[in-house]
């Protein structure tokens, strides 16, 4: 539980970045749950699927592509919990890159 307040104000921290691209945030919402989440597998699990059906238009491939999806979860099996949050961390940062790594916008 210690974690809630870090992981609000990180993920509250990209959806203002996301915003001011104009783009959808649930897919920030969905990282959030699955990163509180780490528990629980299946959760986790079903998260991730549901990422990987959206798009990401700055990579031109799903959010989460089906072996991250796999690899995380066999770390989260594993109990390998900070490989996994790192994963998923890494997925974060290609679908809301942070404000530093950006550069000027066109738009």
């Amino acid at each position: 539980m210690s974690d809630e307040p870090s992981i609000d104000a990180k993920y509250e921290s990209l959806r203002r970045g996301l915003r001011s691209r104009r783009r959808d945030d649930h897919a920030l919402d969905l990282f959030r749950q699955a990163e509180s989440n780490l528990a629980d597998v299946r959760r986790v699990d079903r998260i991730l699927l549901e990422l990987g059906r959206c798009y990401n238009p700055l990579t031109n491939r799903p959010i989460v592509d089906l072996a991250t999806r796999r690899s995380i979860v066999e770390r989260l099996e594993a109990g390998q919990i900070a490989e996994a949050r790192h994963l998923l961390d890494e997925c974060v940062a290609r679908y809301a890159p942070p404000s530093d790594k950006r550069g000027p916008q066109p738009w």
